[in-house]
């Protein structure tokens, strides 16, 4: 069996859209299958909690997956998270694709697994500069918010599902998990 073809960043952009999740990461192509209901419920309950929250403080703007990030351009990496937050300073848009890091991604964990590893895409969402990564960790309903600089994730704060995540993205955000979900 031959090996995958390598693809640049271009070569990915010329590919004909498909409703599967698929990313690039150095080069190599990752599809998986399509998310499960519950999962796509968390990422519409958080989209509608924080999407109202970002419009009326004039912030930037949240987006859902399917959406490429192209993290970086020339090393052909590109991943799609669940939910971006994208202030106004950081709006930078080409091809009709989100090219830098966002200031804030959730991804959320489900039995079904993802595209590559989760440490993996954290390290990657640290190292290209997203602010925070939160992640519903939805067999549990518990909660983390992973908050970085340098590079690195340098601080990791867990939440139940009572009680109001804290961030420093969106520090007038005091929502619970519980009452995300629930609407």
């Amino acid at each position: 069996m031959a090996p995958a073809p390598f693809l640049t960043t271009d070569d990915y952009l010329r590919t004909p859209e498909t409703l599967q999740p698929a990313e690039l990461v150095y080069g190599a192509l990752r599809v998986a299958d399509a998310p499960a209901v519950r999962h796509q419920q968390a990422v519409c309950a958080f989209h509608l909690a924080l999407a109202p929250h970002v419009r009326e403080r004039r912030l930037g703007r949240v987006l859902l997956s399917p959406l490429d990030v192209i993290l970086d351009w020339d090393r052909a990496l590109i991943l799609q998270p669940d939910l971006v937050f994208i202030s106004h300073a950081r709006w930078h848009v080409r091809r009709q694709k989100i090219v830098g890091a966002p200031d804030l991604v959730l991804e959320v964990l489900s039995p079904q697994p993802r595209i590559g590893q989760m440490q993996e895409r954290v390290a990657w969402f640290a190292e290209y500069g997203v602010r925070e990564i939160w992640l519903l960790h939805q067999l549990s309903d518990h909660f983390e918010v992973l908050r970085t600089d340098g590079g690195r994730v340098v601080a990791t704060e867990v939440f139940d599902s009572l009680t109001p995540i804290k961030s420093n993205v969106f520090p007038e955000f005091r929502r619970t998990v519980d009452d995300i979900l629930q609407e």
